[in-house]
């Protein structure tokens, strides 16, 4: 594709800029925290040869998912291999292409100014028409390419066709997994994630997923999350997370998981719209994150996953979530923190705390696992909203996560010290800081809506220093308010609703433009960026 030509002699970018402390690079957004399996963490104690070995050739499948996910994001990784080594590399590498996934913008002469919203999954120059108009019912399908055939007409390409030599990789490291691991339902479930890749058929490798409760040991590898095509919201981008589960901590929250129907009927909306049930096979599990490739690697990490995405299988039998504590720890003391110090006036930054922060994000990612599913019409809500539904469940959640804190904040016996102001000021914090993803990406709109919608309703306000104030005789009715809203508009499937809702409340005005300038001045960075430990 011609907006994929890397223009070498042309490839210059401006990635650094004075400021009042000196020299700042582009790369200063990005803090360098090291992960995976060095023998000094003591991560792999107890753990068997055997198990090490299962671990590696997670971890070699994981290696053969980023190369899908390039060939997704990007097109051809050598044009940015080439590049000489240095800050203008790197950076490339943290984007996995040559656009800033905090503004969506080029930093690479060469190639289209803006990120492009159907990414590799579409032909250059197709219309929407042309793709309505297109009769191969596969086009829908989340795992399948849009390509043209010799006669220029478009057709569907399943990913394991478009991407064969690295799905058969995959499928070899995860059978070379299968027969060597002790452990009979993670064999199950490999063999049956080998499948489902050679397939594009998740559903038994999802059900097996979620059965495999007893290994330390966890491998998310595939198509996940669909934030990557920007054009219609369809297909859905190859990660990996390679985890090794905190046994002890994940005995202290497992109670939570059984409390999913209690919070999916304590939902703030009507309730006609919480008819949905989640299964009895949901799970949380506390991990330390060793490596994450593909999509899951690209700029902004994930500290917690919740899957399956299918919605029937939510259902039948419910959803894990990955807490990734690790990664949780690294963002609260690299960014949430002093994010709270800078920005939190007196009264109110004191209260910005490790462990609600933790449970804002381990209820959020559990959020993602209720609600509302279907419309009243009966339609799935990702089909009924298209190209909004992931900024539309992205907000949700993340406002869910504190209303499931603050709401359940007695019955959380691990530190007394979290309250609910402990859960709000946080979740402030880390607001403000996540609101610098800006409005390309889906984490950054859902961020934004939360930062718009409470500031509207006066639950903080901020003062000309630069600083907020919470006003907390208006926070639970704002958090309310703002879920309820969410929620019907997910219940409606009001696809215009949600487009206005989205378009009014991700505007950066000129309050949260200075404090973005100010934070960077201050050289908080808005991200992490990994060194592999392995």
């Amino acid at each position: 594709m011609k907006r994929y030509i890397l223009v070498l002699l042309a490839a210059t970018a401006i990635l650094s800029a004075c400021t009042e402390k000196g020299r700042y690079s582009r790369l200063a957004d990005y803090a360098t925290v090291v992960i995976g399996v060095d023998e000094e963490t003591g991560l792999l104690d107890g753990i068997s040869d055997n198990g090490k070995e299962v671990l590696n050739l997670y971890r070699f499948a994981a290696m053969e998912a980023d190369k899908i996910y390039w060939k997704q994001a990007f097109g051809d990784k050598n044009a940015i291999d080439t590049l000489p080594n240095g800050p203008l590399k790197e950076y490339a590498m943290i984007n996995y292409g040559p656009w800033d996934r905090l503004t969506g913008k080029s930093f690479l002469r060469g190639y289209t100014s803006y990120m492009p919203k159907e990414a590799c999954f579409y032909p250059e120059y197709m219309s929407d028409d042309e793709f309505r108009n297109c009769d191969d019912p596969l086009k829908y399908s989340p795992y399948t390419v849009m390509r043209r055939d010799e006669n220029g007409k478009l057709k569907a390409v399943w990913y394991h066709e478009e991407y064969a030599e690295e799905v058969a990789k995959i499928a070899s490291y995860l059978r070379a997994a299968a027969d060597i691991t002790i452990i009979p339902s993670v064999r199950v479930y490999l063999l049956a994630k080998a499948e489902a890749i050679e397939t594009d058929n998740y559903r038994e490798s999802e059900e097996k997923w979620l059965s495999m409760d007893n290994s330390r040991m966890d491998l998310v590898i595939g198509p996940t999350e669909n934030k990557d095509d920007h054009r219609f919201g369809i297909k859905r981008s190859y990660s990996s997370y390679v985890v090794l589960k905190d046994v002890k901590l994940t005995d202290r929250v497992r109670k939570f998981t059984e409390m999913t129907g209690q919070m999916q009927a304590s939902l703030p909306c009507r309730d006609d719209y919480k008819a949905f049930h989640p299964g009895d096979f949901s799970n949380l599990f506390v991990c330390d994150a060793l490596y994450y490739a593909g999509e899951a690697n690209a700029a902004i990490k994930d500290m917690a996953i919740n899957l399956p995405f299918d919605t029937a299988i939510q259902a039948e039998y419910g959803t894990r979530t990955i807490l990734m504590k690790n990664i949780v720890s690294a963002k609260f003391h690299h960014i949430v923190f002093p994010m709270g110090q800078l920005m939190l006036g007196d009264e109110d930054r004191d209260l910005v705390d490790h462990d609600a922060f933790f449970w804002n994000v381990a209820f959020r990612e559990m959020a993602h696992g209720l609600g509302v599913k279907t419309t009243v019409e009966g339609a799935e809500v990702g089909e009924a909203l298209g190209n909004f539904a992931g900024t539309i469940e992205e907000a949700k959640a993340l406002i869910l996560g504190v209303y499931f804190t603050n709401e359940l904040i007695s019955e959380i016996e691990t530190r007394d010290i979290v309250t609910g102001k402990n859960a709000f000021a946080t979740f402030l914090a880390s607001t403000l800081r996540a609101s610098r993803f800006g409005q390309n990406e889906v984490v950054g709109q859902g961020n934004l809506i939360c930062y718009n919608y409470l500031k509207d309703q006066g639950a903080f306000e901020r003062h000309s220093n630069g600083t907020y104030t919470i006003n907390w005789d208006k926070v639970d009715a704002a958090v309310r308010n703002l879920a309820s809203e969410l929620l019907e508009i997910q219940a409606l499937g009001d696809y215009q609703r949600a487009k206005d809702f989205v378009k009014t409340y991700t505007e950066i005005d000129e309050d949260l433009d200075a404090d973005r300038h100010n934070v960077r001045l201050e050289l908080i960075p808005a991200d992490i960026k990994f060194k592999f430990a392995w």
